[in-house]
């Protein structure tokens, strides 16, 4: 299945790739790209990670060989609006204070994550949508500052881990994928390259 096909992952993410690696098909890294992430204001939170996964797409360094197939992605953590306050995308910290910032915007509440792959080939491309809510649990500061100097979530959006300790101690609830918030929906990828023509 596939065997005809150069599967290329289109991202530098450990989780990412490992997760490519549980689907056991043969994939090889290559992140040389040419786009830069901006998004028009007002973009819809849900749109922007379709906006991000394409333009990595199109963005990729060279073209596309008629035997590959290029997978890339983004995901967003996003807070839905609540009374008093809009909503707003997490993305990756800048510091430590700021990582704690969004520890406790997402403290005792729930919120969405959005994952977007686009896949590529010279004649197909396709782009799906997952998303997952969370609930934490309520974090109090000596959670989330253990947590932040533990493990150092400053290459995560959203400031966390589900994987790690704090989504071990903190988080209640999922509805959806779990491996989507990991950052790539596996099961979603496996239908569209099993029914890739």
């Amino acid at each position: 299945m596939l065997n005809h096909y150069h599967i290329i992952l289109g991202s530098n993410s450990p989780r990412r790739k490992e997760l490519m690696k549980g689907l056991g098909i043969p994939f090889t890294v290559d992140t040389g790209n040419t786009f830069e992430e901006s998004v028009p204001p007002g973009t819809p939170f849900d749109e922007v990670p379709v906006l991000m996964a394409e333009g990595k797409s199109e963005g990729f360094h060279r073209p596309l060989e008629p035997d590959e197939i290029l997978i890339t992605a983004d995901t967003m953590v996003i807070l839905p609006p609540s009374p008093g306050r809009p909503g707003e995308i997490l993305g990756k910290p800048r510091d430590r204070e700021d990582a704690a910032r969004m520890l406790r915007d997402l403290s005792g509440r729930e919120h969405h994550v959005t994952t977007a792959v686009t896949l590529r080939s010279l004649t197909k491309k396709i782009t799906l949508t997952d998303t997952t809510e969370v609930w934490f649990k309520p974090l109090s500061d000596e959670e989330i500052y253990h947590y932040i100097d533990t493990c150092r979530p400053f290459d995560k959006a959203g400031a966390y881990a589900i994987q790690e300790w704090i989504g071990h101690i903190g988080i209640t609830r999922i509805d959806g994928s779990f491996f989507n918030v990991v950052g790539f929906p596996v099961h979603s990828v496996w239908e569209a390259l099993s029914h890739w023509e």
